[in-house]
């Protein structure tokens, strides 16, 4: 079970600092992070991305530049399995990226992919076409349908404009539930709130399904 962070600024942010309370809210996550990271920056109309094989805490990359919209996730491998760099999230296909937290089991999807999160990636991508939100609104009922048994689903699917974050679980609340901090000209959106930082921070609540629009 990963952990997945997202930041949406109205003026350049500085990245390193939000990554910096990511690497340490996965450093103190009681399931073990380090199986991998990488992180997707939108400019220029497209995603840089940047994956590796290191915890996020140990790892001193940062982004720089102008940084306006920002996506990271840290990677906690089933089992142990496939831990490649080809395998660490966020996935980018063309304008999308998507990120995902969660284990499900008995999962029936026609799509091929190396890992689950990579098949319910290509297979939400899929379905989104041009209208994001209501088509993985479909989607998520066909998972749901198809799917013996979700212990957790929580995923973000960037694209131009809007961050389209969903969250499902069916226990745990305390290290599934998702949060959302809003201030004047930023949003972030994270798996827990960052250490030392507890106010300001709403949860998602569960079941849900929401556009989160990009600040400009």
């Amino acid at each position: 079970m990963c952990r997945i962070l997202a930041v949406t600024s109205s003026v350049p942010m500085n990245a390193a600092l939000h990554l910096d309370a990511f690497a340490g809210l996965c450093r103190a996550s009681r399931e073990y992070q380090g199986d991998g990271w990488g992180c997707a920056v939108w400019r220029g109309g497209g995603w840089d991305l940047y994956r590796s094989l290191r915890p996020v805490w140990e790892d001193t990359f940062r982004p720089g530049g102008q940084i306006r919209v920002l996506m990271a996730h840290a990677r906690s491998a089933f089992r142990n399995e496939g831990i490649a760099v080809e395998n660490t999230m966020p996935f980018v296909e063309g304008e999308r990226a998507f990120a995902f937290n969660g284990e499900m089991h008995g999962v029936r999807l026609a799509v091929e992919g190396a890992t689950g999160a990579h098949k319910l990636c290509r297979f939400l991508l899929r379905q989104a076409g041009s209208s994001s939100e209501a088509a993985v609104g479909h989607g998520v009922a066909v998972l749901r349908r198809r799917t013996a048994r979700i212990r957790a689903c929580n995923f973000l699917l960037a694209e131009p404009g809007a961050f389209i974050l969903h969250s499902l679980f069916d226990g745990e609340d305390e290290y599934f539930t998702m949060h959302v901090r809003r201030r004047e000209g930023e949003t972030v959106i994270a798996s827990r709130p960052y250490p030392g930082e507890h106010t300001g921070w709403t949860p998602v609540p569960n079941g849900s399904l929401r556009s989160v629009p990009w600040l400009s």
